[in-house]
């Protein structure tokens, strides 16, 4: 890779020829890359090689791909792409409320991956140049460090969700459509489902609001999108 030491993309799938490709082609662009065929033998290679990123087929032998996610993710935010053969919503949905940072149908060209793993790596690099340490009320968020707090009590979240909540708190008050908001965590002209905005607001809520006689930080403006809750005055 360009800037140092190459990252490690572990790619989990029973498919031995879309492996072998896909290895193939993430070496040819400078990653290193590490393989599974399912989900078992996925959390032994992601707990020996502590890969940057996973690139997880869902439906497989053994332990499937949404059961690796439901367990990985009690112990890891490693960011994950899915990979699913099916373009029902349920299964997109699904693995994004277990915590998925984005995901692909099948099939789909390499490049299009390619795409979709750079920029969730961007994601999880944070640094912004505007404002790396962003304030409101008892939040806050440290791109410098990938950390934020509420009330000093740390939040674990996914690339995904850190990027949706610095964009909410870029403009607190302001009002941004989902199709926005997708564009500030996969970047402009991405070809996703704006649905999974809603997904990652679900998630991000029940990290952020731990009591819930307290409105939510996130709201909804119902038929435009989401901000985040003004400061309380005083």
């Amino acid at each position: 890779m360009a800037n140092g030491v190459a990252k490690t993309i572990l790619v989990v799938d029973d498919e031995p020829r879309l492996v072998a490709l896909l290895d193939a082609y993430l070496r040819q662009e400078g990653y290193r890359v590490v393989t599974a065929g399912d989900g078992r033998q996925a959390a032994k290679v992601a707990q020996r090689e502590r890969p940057h990123l996973i690139v997880l087929d869902i439906m497989m032998p053994e332990v499937d791909g949404l059961e690796f996610l439901r367990e990985h993710r009690r112990t890891a935010d490693t960011p994950i792409i899915l990979l699913t053969a099916r373009a029902e919503d349920e299964d997109r949905i699904v693995g994004l409320e277990l915590g998925a940072d984005d995901y692909l149908t099948k099939p789909f060209r390499p490049r299009e991956l390619l795409a979709r793993i750079r920029a969730v790596l961007r994601r999880g690099a944070g640094g912004s140049p505007a404002g790396n340490i962003l304030h409101h009320d008892e939040l806050r968020l440290d791109r410098d460090r990938h950390a934020v707090t509420v009330g000093g009590r740390a939040v674990e979240l996914t690339p995904s969700e850190f990027e949706l909540l610095a964009a909410l708190m870029s403009r607190p008050g302001r009002v941004f459509s989902r199709l926005e908001l997708l564009e500030r965590i996969q970047g402009v002209g991405y070809a996703g489902y704006e649905r999974t905005i809603d997904v990652h607001v679900m998630n991000l809520r029940s990290k952020l609001d731990s009591d819930s006689n307290r409105p939510s930080l996130v709201q909804t403006v119902y038929g435009v999108g989401y901000r985040l809750a003004e400061r309380t005055p005083g």
